[in-house]
């Protein structure tokens, strides 16, 4: 029986493979999960930014953009949730450590027939945030993202329980030890 899972974790010296290899800051040498000490790091500016869609039938789309949903404005309704999310991500995710957010912005844009090669239509989500920090913020980033398109499902669910949430992605991440990563 190995110690090592499927996605190469090795529950032993806590290390990952693949492209992005390196130690698993949240777990200890004994493989339990712990919050990350930070209070040594130096504060820096630190952005991200994240992306994701939802896909819906078009008569969905139409009822979002022309502002006849019966819940209310979608798009404004999903743009505070997705800042509300972020400013809530350590509340939500165990080990992040709670972040005094100096920017967040969420840009929600409806994608329109012919704008897509695969024909769907629905709403693209990109989400920015800042913080002066000793930690990351890309945890804030895709959190927002994630709130603001399920906010979209929750309000349109009455006439179209078919929407797909997909792709919710890092983007682009600065600041820090490792300073700027984009996507591919």
């Amino acid at each position: 029986m190995s110690d090592t899972t499927p996605g190469g974790l090795s529950a032993g010296n806590a290390q990952i493979t693949g492209a992005d290899s390196g130690t698993l800051t949240h777990v200890d040498e004994h493989g339990a999960v712990r919050m990350v000490d930070v209070s040594a790091k130096a504060d820096t500016q630190r952005t991200a930014t994240a992306e994701g869609f939802i896909f819906m039938h078009r008569d969905t789309l139409d009822m979002i953009v022309e502002g006849t949903a019966a819940k209310g404005d979608v798009l404004a309704c999903a743009r505070v949730a997705g800042i509300m999310g972020c400013k809530q991500t350590s509340s939500l995710i165990p080990m992040c450590h709670p972040l005094n957010l100096t920017k967040s912005k969420c840009d929600l844009e409806p994608i329109l027939p012919g704008q897509r090669e695969d024909g769907r239509v629905g709403i693209h989500a990109v989400m920015t945030t800042g913080v002066t920090g000793k930690t990351g913020i890309e945890m804030e980033a895709l959190t927002g993202v994630s709130i603001a398109l399920l906010t979209v499902y929750d309000m349109c669910k009455a006439v179209d329980r078919g929407m797909e949430i997909c792709d919710v992605r890092l983007l682009r991440k600065e600041g820090g030890k490792t300073g700027l990563w984009t996507r591919d």
